[in-house]
């Protein structure tokens, strides 16, 4: 049997609400009507329902509740989830949670994804690699390409140090990015969207994308788009959690909302000697520390400010001996950039300043610049599609203007052949004050999120 997707409002018109019948009024229609029919048309085509009656299954563990603690309901006058759904989304979330599994490694994620989907009727293609899949929904429409809805699948190489039920039981690696909230909300979008589609509710096709390795440069999102997961796709949309917003909130940008992201690798040699005659050999420590410090003022004056083009150390390591000068010195950073333009030209001219430092200490130096990923860059239409979507369902005062971050995300390989928008989704409980970030081993989310993003998606799909 289908849920009816209930409406929780006590109070007078919420500014989201249109007595005229706009897009919010409608969404809410439609998704209502849709939801309300007990799975007749699912079955009636030898479809399972996609949404389970009973989550047993996969429960939240007794005492605890759907959000973490200090977690809010989905604000007045919004259309929610039916609570099996809901459940069943947030035990989903934490089975990956405590299952992490590295880039290009996430086989088990993706049979769980696959499995679920196809439970549902759906007939999921996962990727060459074995990691990944996609899953379309509805048929294809000649007059209209499909909305693709993509999460992310990867864990990071961190240790999990919270101390929660559903912590990670894989020592030194965790979900501290968000990614199995990703995962979560386009598998719940997708459930929903399904019973839409075999009720005929569905206004265009939609293909999910579950993408394996985000976090490994220069990203997994080329492998699949390689695997041909953009065919027949005329638009994009994504959600990054964002620790920094409350839950139930979207930050919103047009244009660039991340930077691009490279990997930068500086091997130094020479012949070595005694630090009391450094005049006679190679100083690879003397070396090293300019390049640190050199190399990035020096892009400071060669580039224009506003590109925001910087290189930031995370590794420097020379030597064993106090009184040695050794033959062998390793720096490893980033550089990121804020504009596409400087991102293009941002490897020659790296090079460029590095001979010229290292020769002035005749060092020999090998750079190894591995490309990472450009901008996302926000589509106008695609920025407005979400920000409808929001408001249709959560209200205007659910959206908050956004910086652009330093931080790469390889959804922008995506942007390069098809227009989108990715939006920052609030996870920070209402009222904490803590200040977290991703990739901390302490990372997590008011899992009220998951409804907020199932529910801004399925609308964004529903306004397409």
């Amino acid at each position: 049997m289908g849920h009816t997707l209930t409406e929780v409002n006590d109070s007078p018109a919420a500014p989201s609400e249109d007595p005229s019948g706009g897009p919010a009024e409608v969404t809410r229609e439609v998704i209502a009507r849709s939801a309300a029919a007990p799975g007749k048309a699912a079955r009636s085509a030898g479809r399972p329902s996609g949404i389970r009656t009973d989550p047993s299954a996969d429960p939240v563990p007794a005492g605890e509740s759907a959000t973490a603690p200090g977690g809010v309901p989905a604000p007045e006058g919004t259309p929610a989830l039916p609570d099996p759904l809901r459940a069943e989304l947030v035990a989903f979330r934490r089975d990956l949670h405590r299952h992490p599994e590295l880039g290009r490694q996430e086989f088990r994620t993706t049979e769980k994804v696959r499995a679920r989907l196809a439970e549902a009727g759906l007939e999921p293609r996962v990727l060459p690699n074995g990691t990944g899949l996609v899953c379309d929904i509805g048929a294809d429409d000649p007059a209209r390409g499909r909305l693709a809805l993509r999460a992310d699948l990867d864990a990071l190489p961190v240790p999990d140090t919270k101390q929660v039920e559903y912590r990670s039981t894989v020592e030194g690696r965790a979900h501290a990015c968000g990614h199995d909230v990703h995962t979560s909300i386009v598998l719940g979008a997708g459930l929903v969207l399904a019973e839409l589609a075999a009720q005929g509710r569905l206004p265009r096709p939609v293909r999910l994308v579950f993408q394996a390795a985000e976090e490994v440069m220069p990203g997994g999102a080329l492998d699949a788009v390689k695997a041909g997961v953009l065919d027949g796709v005329e638009r994009i949309l994504a959600l990054h959690c964002d620790p920094k917003v409350d839950v139930g909130r979207i930050g919103l940008r047009h244009g660039p909302i991340t930077s691009a992201a490279d990997k930068l690798k500086l091997a130094l040699d020479g012949p070595g000697g005694h630090s009391a005659r450094p005049h006679l050999t190679t100083d690879l420590v003397m070396a090293a520390a300019k390049l640190a410090t050199e190399l990035p003022a020096a892009l400071s004056r060669r580039v224009d400010p506003r590109s925001g083009l910087s290189v930031v150390w995370g590794r420097i390591e020379a030597g064993h001996a106090a009184n040695v000068i050794p033959q062998h010195a390793e720096l490893e950073g980033t550089v990121r950039c804020l504009e596409l333009g400087a991102w293009h030209d941002a490897p020659d001219l790296v090079h460029e300043v590095i001979d010229q430092i290292a020769s002035i200490y005749r060092a020999k130096c090998e750079i190894t610049y591995q490309r990472g990923v450009p901008p996302v860059v926000n589509e106008g239409t695609s920025t407005e599609l979400l920000r409808d979507a929001m408001t249709a369902r959560f209200g205007a005062h659910a959206i908050e203007d956004t910086e652009q971050s330093l931080g790469g995300e390889d959804f922008s390989w995506y942007l390069e052949h098809v227009p989108g928008a990715l939006a920052r989704l609030g996870v920070r409980p209402v009222g904490d004050t803590a200040k977290r970030d991703l990739h901390q081993g302490d990372f997590d989310v008011d899992e009220g999120a998951i409804a907020v993003g199932v529910e801004l998606l399925t609308a964004a799909a529903l306004l397409s």
